[in-house]
């Protein structure tokens, strides 16, 4: 067996997992990563990487569909469903290969099983149990197995999975999660979607624009529920132009499965009832943490609502343990637990100023047709704080770059604290948001004033105007509108 003795070891080789890896290597710590199932996580393997793919085709078959708009011409239009699956499948495969070249890069030992934590400072690897839903991709060469292995520090990083309700259990043949959705043998003609957050928005977005008929049931009063109300409202609006039927407060109340068909009574918040056939089901009702059979129960490591409870260091009640990314709670982002894996393995290599995560600052985004991103305070989260507001506002329509690409229907909206100045949120819905989102998230993060923003010169013509025009515009001095 290999060496079985490391500075730190870490469960789980997700983004928040092997990114905690490669840091631990570089501050000069023995690292080593348990994995059961594939390097990457869901998020390479089943979730952030191949759903963008998916989405990349359906945006292209979307601008195929409106070539006339731009003075093309496109004709017998079609796509492959397999063909479609296969690219995404073939994304998600040449990353997992890049993170295995990381690890030995940085020469993190990839121990292949699963992991317990037997006590604190020891982790004891069984034969994995678990069956992938494709061929595993190869376990490194080098890798270790079995046995017991020893380590001061224990990182956990197992991530999460879909959260199941009851009436809602998934089948993977007629009611789908999103492993399923990724890879559908045939495109579904209807579909219903329940939950309105990033996942089923994202999949409701992909199916409708590959031609399926899809209704989405949310059962709180604006979809993307997270997201500042202005901004959901007219993302929806846009998702229903293109043909998306959206319910909202309003629940699945019964699933009836016929042999190749789903029968959803669906209940609205004033009590009527309403049935509905679709050809699948997606449940998207959120994530629950992994946090089960890793031995942080029997040796009392606090959870909180199936999370484990960490400080803002990624420390755990119990001396030695620490947990970062989704199984850590909310936000259930790659890019969170990145970070906060980072501060994790930082603080424990006594790294001088490691700061303590600040969720506030952490973005989000969904990449539906239109893209919406966000960080910080809603206009509704501010006021309910009592915090007097400057609210800034700039359409698409106002944008020419928006105007040449032929994506004028957008919102860029920032939200100031009134007495001091300071960016407390920033909210887009448009084209290419979620790439335009990192600029106030910097700003927040070297707590830039209105004044610094203003002050800032923006590109022309660029998408990113609309973000200066929007600070501009809380102060009374917006010039294109």
């Amino acid at each position: 067996m290999a060496d079985a003795n490391f500075d730190v070891i870490i469960i789980g080789s997700g983004p928040g997992g092997y990114v905690t890896a490669i840091r631990s290597a570089q501050l000069g710590l023995k690292t080593a990563i348990v994995e059961r199932e594939h390097l990457g996580g869901i998020c390479l393997n089943w979730g952030c990487i191949p759903t963008k793919a998916l989405l990349r085709s359906a945006e292209i078959y979307h601008y195929m569909n409106h070539a006339k708009d731009y003075g093309l011409s496109a004709e017998k239009i079609g796509f492959d469903a397999a063909v479609v699956v296969k690219r995404s499948r073939g994304v998600s495969g040449r990353l997992n290969g890049g993170v295995a070249h990381l690890l030995k890069k940085n020469k993190v030992q990839v121990i292949w099983g699963e992991a317990k934590i037997s006590k604190p400072g020891e982790v004891v690897v069984s034969k994995s149990s678990k069956t992938p839903m494709e061929p595993q991709h190869p376990t490194p060469k080098d890798a270790a197995g079995e046995g017991t292995y020893k380590a001061k520090h224990i990182i956990v990083a197992t991530g999460a999975r879909p959260r199941v309700l009851p009436g809602l259990e998934p089948d993977g043949k007629l009611v789908w999660t999103y492993f399923e959705a990724m890879v559908p043998p045939e495109m579904p003609k209807s579909l219903l979607v329940v939950g309105s957050g990033a996942i089923g928005i994202e999949f409701a977005s992909f199916y409708n624009a590959m031609g399926a008929d899809v209704t989405v049931v949310e059962i709180m009063d604006q979809i993307m529920p997270v997201e500042d109300t202005e901004i959901a409202g007219i993302a929806r609006k846009q998702l229903e132009k293109q043909g998306l039927k959206i319910m909202t407060q309003a629940k699945v109340a019964e699933l009836k499965k016929g042999s190749n068909d789903v029968t959803a009574t669906i209940e609205t918040k004033d009590g009527k009832k309403t049935e509905l056939k679709v050809d699948r089901v997606i449940s998207a009702v959120g994530v629950v943490g992994n946090i089960e059979n890793i031995g942080i129960e029997a040796l009392g490591v606090k959870t909180d609502r199936g999370c484990v409870v960490i400080d803002g260091y990624g420390r755990t009640n119990v001396e030695g343990i620490y947990a970062i990314g989704d199984v850590a709670g909310p936000p259930m982002l790659a890019h969170k637990a990145e970070h906060e894996g980072v501060i994790c393995v930082e603080k424990i290599a006594g790294v001088k100023n490691v700061h303590p995560m600040k969720k506030e600052q952490i973005p989000g985004c969904t990449y539906c047709h239109p893209q919406v991103a966000s960080v910080g305070l809603t206009e509704r989260a501010a006021k309910e704080k009592g915090i007097e507001v400057k609210i800034g506002k700039f359409p698409f329509l106002a944008n020419g770059k928006a105007i040449a690409l032929g994506e004028d229907q957008g919102l860029i909206k920032t939200i100031f604290d009134k007495k001091t100045g300071q960016l407390l949120g920033a909210h887009m819905v448009g084209a290419e948001v979620t790439e335009l989102i990192q600029g106030f998230v910097i700003a927040m993060g070297l707590e830039t004033t209105e004044e610094n923003l203003m002050h800032t010169v923006f590109p022309h013509p660029t998408l990113s105007e609309m973000m200066h025009e929007s600070v501009l515009d809380a102060y009374g001095r917006v010039i294109h509108m």
